[in-house]
């Protein structure tokens, strides 16, 4: 929402704060800051106050009607305004919370303690103290298919993304397992539409049209397809995919129907085709990332996504764009200065007659010669290879002009770690296919024994669905 403020205040967040914190369980806890807020970062209650307080100047001399000065006061009017109701916390406080720690809601003035069940009296907040329900007749989507748009266009989250990825977006890592936007699509479907997985296509709905790579998928049923609710404007052109879905919702919870909207999919003739990873300081990276975007925002297709497990102090930057025509030598140049590729350390190849630039970033160390960064420009076949020596890190002294030659084929093999499982610890498919080659037992036995070896799915637990398939799949072949 911040591109319709008129003003930006900058709030703390949440190693920042001071107050408190209700988790699921109705449960209570103090929330201290770990760190103190940088720069003119207020508490956002403080921002509320301040602000309250220059607007009553406009009113008269009376006492204020904002006299809070910390957390505390606030959370003690909040109090007041749970007596005698099912979340009393009138018997709470901060001091309580401080020293004998988190507590349930309800805890009413003079209770001791908070209760761990509600309604165990059979008494319910109604007027007539009994439990209501809701009969309620399922409904048909409010739009359905038809011949001009045969397909089901679900939305949902990535398996290591939350909420809109305001924060979990920033981190390359959390890319591992879905490097780039797409579009899931059955394999038979993929058939039948005569297209290839990473072909681009055009999703459209009777809202909107977005072009996104396609990808094979067996979690997509026939006639359905998938595009996760993460893929909008910070890493797309554009306005990502809300511009498909519907503006119906439920007449009762007003929950959006965001789950299901009628789409047609095409294959998009955009031959004109951009790539380029590199590497970025960290301080800088989330910027840039945004001016990419901007220079290529009336693309037909681009998407800057983070990448990689971050070394020390650089962040990754992984572009991909496509258009009908060649885009113009003054915007790309712009392109390669945001992605570091402006200085005397970069090789260059440019053919503008065949419309084909290429420009690889480098590094010399005393032991070897990194690639940091690169852009294709037309002919973008080898980004696989040279993306896979510039995010392993790999050194690139075998390589020499054929980095600039287009060649989809490295002259000499580049070692891939292969697809990465755990997020958390950097565990590949390669490293969990070796281990359970050793293994033996019952799959449980066989999931504890690779737990143990590579720590996956020990610690967020996000990799835990593909463990446990590739651990079945190990056990059928076996």
């Amino acid at each position: 929402t911040a591109r319709y403020a008129d003003l930006l205040l900058p709030a703390t967040t949440w190693g920042e704060k001071d107050g408190t914190v209700t988790n699921s369980e109705r449960r209570i806890s103090r929330v201290r800051a770990a760190i103190d807020a940088p720069g003119q970062a207020r508490h956002d209650w403080r921002i509320a106050v301040d602000v309250a307080r220059r607007i009553e100047t406009q009113r008269s001399s009376q006492r204020t009607l904002f006299p809070y000065d910390n957390a505390e006061s606030i959370w003690n009017e909040h109090r007041e305004s749970t007596r005698g109701r099912d979340l009393d916390i009138t018997g709470l406080s901060f001091t309580i919370l401080d020293h004998a720690g988190p507590q349930q809601w309800p805890f009413a003035q003079g209770s001791t303690n908070g209760a761990t069940r509600l309604y165990t009296d059979g008494v319910f907040p109604t007027a007539n103290g009994r439990a209501t329900f809701s009969a309620v007749t399922a409904r048909p989507t409010a739009e359905k298919r038809d011949a001009h748009y045969p397909f089901s266009l679900t939305t949902g989250r990535l398996r290591d993304q939350w909420h809109g990825a305001s924060r979990t977006g920033t981190l390359g890592r959390l890319f591992g397992h879905a490097s780039e936007p797409v579009v899931e699509l059955h394999p038979t479907d993929l058939t039948r539409l005569r297209l290839n997985s990473g072909d681009l296509v055009t999703l459209k709905s009777r809202r909107g049209s977005i072009v996104l790579p396609a990808s094979g998928s067996e979690n997509v049923a026939p006639a359905q397809a998938s595009v996760a609710m993460h893929w909008g404007s910070e890493f797309m052109a554009g306005v990502g995919v809300n511009a498909l879905t519907s503006g119906a919702f439920c007449p009762q919870s007003k929950q959006p129907e965001l789950k299901h909207a009628a789409v047609k999919i095409t294959k998009a003739e955009l031959p004109y085709r951009v790539m380029a990873r590199a590497w970025l300081d960290a301080d800088t990276a989330l910027t840039r990332r945004a001016q990419v975007l901007q220079l290529l925002s009336d693309l037909p297709y681009a998407a800057c996504v983070p990448f990689g497990r971050e070394p020390d102090d650089k962040v990754g930057v992984w572009l991909h764009a496509a258009s009908s025509e060649r885009l113009p030598d003054e915007l790309l140049t712009r392109i390669e200065m945001l992605l570091g590729l402006s200085g005397a350390d970069a090789l260059r190849y440019a053919d503008a007659r065949a419309g084909q630039r290429r420009a690889v970033g480098i590094a010399r160390t005393s032991q070897d010669t990194r690639v940091v960064a690169f852009l294709l420009a037309g002919d973008v076949r080898a980004a696989s290879w040279i993306g896979e020596l510039l995010v392993e890190q790999l050194p690139a002294d075998l390589y020499g002009r054929a980095l600039l030659s287009g060649s989809p084929i490295a002259p000499s093999p580049v070692p891939s770690r292969g697809a990465q499982v755990c997020s958390c610890f950097d565990v590949t498919e390669p490293q969990i296919e070796a281990v359970l080659e050793r293994c033996s037992g019952a799959p449980d036995e066989q999931l504890a024994a690779l737990q143990g070896e590579l720590r996956c799915g020990t610690n967020c637990g996000s990799c835990l669905p593909k463990l446990r398939s590739m651990v079945r799949k190990q056990v059928e072949l076996a």
